[in-house]
Parts: C-alpha cells; structure tokens; sequence
C-alpha cells in the first residue's frame, strides 16, 4: 500500500494516497487493454428549470470498420436497469461493436447514434448485420439534468464515438457521468486497471464505471466510514426518497483469453468491488456488469469455426482479484474526479471534500469515533 500525502484539491484518489491494492497499468484506465479508445460528448448548458447535465460516452474496441466481435460475458446484480442489446450478448457470448453509457431516458439517442456511425463506416448492409442491437447502458440523471427535454441527440453519441482515444480518460462529470450522483456526493465516470502476470504473459484488466448510486451512510473508503463521518455537504433541492436510489454499471475488459462462461464469472466480481464502498444494492437499483475480453475475434457467422482459447476455469483467481480491486478503485475515482454541481430545479450535489477524506483516511478513523472529526 502507498504511503497517503495531502496534494491540492483536485486529482484521482492515488494522488490523495489513497492507498490500494495491485499494480495499476501506465494510465491507471480501461485504455490500458490494449485497442480500447473511449470518449466523452458532455453537455452543460442553462440554468434553472430546463438546466442541461447529460451527455453520452462511448467505448470503442478497435478500428470502427470491424466487423467481428468480441467475447463478452454479463451479469445482473440488480435489474432495474437497461442495457441495449444484451440479450444477443447472451445469446452469442460475443459483443458486436461499441458500448455507449447515457443517462435513462436518452438510451434511445444513444441508440439512434450507434447505428448512424455504424453505417457511416460500414457501407456493407450485410457488414452491419452485425451491429443492428448497439450495446447502450443508463443511470439517472434526472435530479440534476431535465431528462424529460430529451437534450441528447443520436449526433452526440456519433461525437463521442468520433472523438475516442486511447491513453487517459476523463472522470467525473464527463460524458454520460455528467448528471450523475454517487453516496449524495457527485457521482459520474471513472476508470481504472490492474496488470498481472499469468505463466509467461503479462495481461491487463481495465474497469469504467458509471457510478449514480449509493446512500451517504454507506459511503466506505479503504475500510473507512467516510460516509458517516462527513454528514454535511448534503444534496439541495433533491428529495432524499430519490437520493437513496441509483445504479451502477461497470464495463470490465482484459486482453486474456477467456470465453463467454469465463467473463461472465469476472462480470460477477464487480459486485465485490461495488460491495468494498459499502452497499449491499438498492431493490430498485440497476446494477449490470459486462466484462469482455479482446484477446481473439469472434465472427458472427460463416463457415469458419471461431477459435478462442481460455485461461482454465480453476485459474480465475488473479483475474477475479484485479477485477475487483480495479471497479473499487475505478469507483472512488468517479468520486474524487466530482466538482460541486448545480442542477435543474435548483438542485445542488457537492463533490467529494477529497482533501478531508484523504486526512480522515490518514488519520484511521473508525465508526466510534465521529465527535473526533474536524
């Protein structure tokens, strides 16, 4: 574990010294797997009533103009919640093109988006066959954004997908993030990844997580009721009833060879490392983790078998270990990457007094000791 420092006001957790687990890859993100680009379209606009935080990421693996897929592996932790073509990825076992992440009642823009950029770059009807059920995932963001103006439009999604890179990712309010609220702080996109040596390879485990869940006195840092002992900077203008509920979705992608069974088995760790923050899932919540691996391609159809070799099924361990470590970290990096935010309505979340956690974390508080905290 890293030693914890006092750094300015702003950065990811580590540079708070957060201390974690593992060892993370050279941008500390989903990028880290090799072929995968992200990028954000972020809408922030107008004041009041008809005030505008949305907008759309996308995650993109490979060049746009592929036509084969993916192994892809899914599971529903809690599922009041959508996502866009999920069923042919348990169907096939396979993912077919991008992923974008929105907020719920733009997955229709989103969707519309997918499949204008798709048939930009693919000119070949039969070649889009493929790519007819885009994979779009929501949370809410209708306590800081006016999701029922219906804002984002299919064009931003092709934005986002036009404009995605590899190297850093943006965090925070960025993208489908940006009207998101986590633990009553706020919430958005954050990412991050673990590296690990496998017999003679080396092999990468990136997580994104879109994080709008989450009750404040669940709030847990490293073992550390944060939580409970920052109990002010509460939400304005929001009903706590509402408050209390959200989602969560983690896109998990590695470079290791694993199937469709073997990814749906790293799919179900993402709970753990949601669990580490200290929630158990709220009942109307939609939580859903889809874990994919780059390591061969799959073809949809053909007379050519798909040939895609698997790291054993008694051999998950390390895998499993850097899924986990790296959505809890991809998490608290979506909290600390949250900037004080005003919404629709009047509505104000406050971002994550991230100076304050790192010396409630340096310090060991405990559960008892909240008359101790400053």
């Amino acid at each position: 574990m890293s030693k914890l420092a006092f750094p300015g006001p702003t950065g990811r957790a580590r540079d708070f010294g957060v201390p974690f687990e593992g060892e993370a890859g050279p941008f500390n993100s989903i990028t880290d797997v090799d072929g995968i680009r992200v990028g954000h379209r972020t809408l922030i606009e107008g004041s009041g009533a008809d005030a505008v935080r949305t907008g759309v990421s996308a995650i993109v693996f490979g060049p746009p103009d592929r036509i084969s897929g993916i192994s892809a592996g899914l599971f529903v932790f809690n599922g009041t919640g959508e996502m866009t073509g999920s069923h042919l990825v348990e169907e096939s076992g396979a993912l077919f093109g991008p992923i974008l992440l929105s907020g719920t009642l733009s997955v229709g823009a989103a969707r519309d988006g997918a499949l204008v950029w798709a048939k930009k770059h693919l000119p070949s009807a039969s070649d889009r066959f493929s790519r007819i059920l885009p994979v779009v995932a929501e949370t809410f963001d209708g306590r800081l954004h006016d999701a029922w103006g219906f804002h984002l439009k299919p064009e931003h999604a092709v934005e986002a997908l036009d404009q995605a890179n590899e190297g850093p990712v943006q965090e925070g309010a960025v993208g489908g993030g940006t009207g998101m609220i986590a633990f009553g702080f706020k919430g958005g996109i954050g990412t991050a990844s673990r590296k690990l040596r496998f017999g003679e390879a080396d092999y990468v485990v990136g997580t994104l997580a879109q994080c709008n869940f989450g009750r404040r006195e669940e709030l847990t840092i490293r073992g550390t009721p944060i939580g409970r002992l920052i109990d002010d900077l509460l939400p304005e203008g929001i009903e706590l009833t509402n408050q209390d509920r959200g989602s969560l979705i983690v896109i998990i992608a590695t470079n290791a060879p694993f199937d469709a069974s073997g990814l749906k088995r790293l799919a179900r760790r993402a709970a753990l490392g949601m669990g580490r923050l200290g929630v158990c899932g709220d009942a109307t919540s939609g939580d859903i983790f889809l874990a994919v691996s780059t390591a061969a391609e799959i073809a949809l159809d053909g007379e050519s078998s798909n040939r895609v070799e698997n790291i054993p099924p008694g051999s998950l361990d390390p895998f499993a270990v850097a899924t986990v470590d790296a959505v809890e970290e991809a998490i608290i990096n979506a909290l600390f990457a949250g900037e004080t935010m005003e919404g629709c309505g009047g509505s104000l979340v406050h971002g994550l007094p991230n100076a304050r956690v790192a010396s409630l974390l340096k310090d060991g508080y405990q559960a008892g000791h909240r008359d101790d905290r400053s």
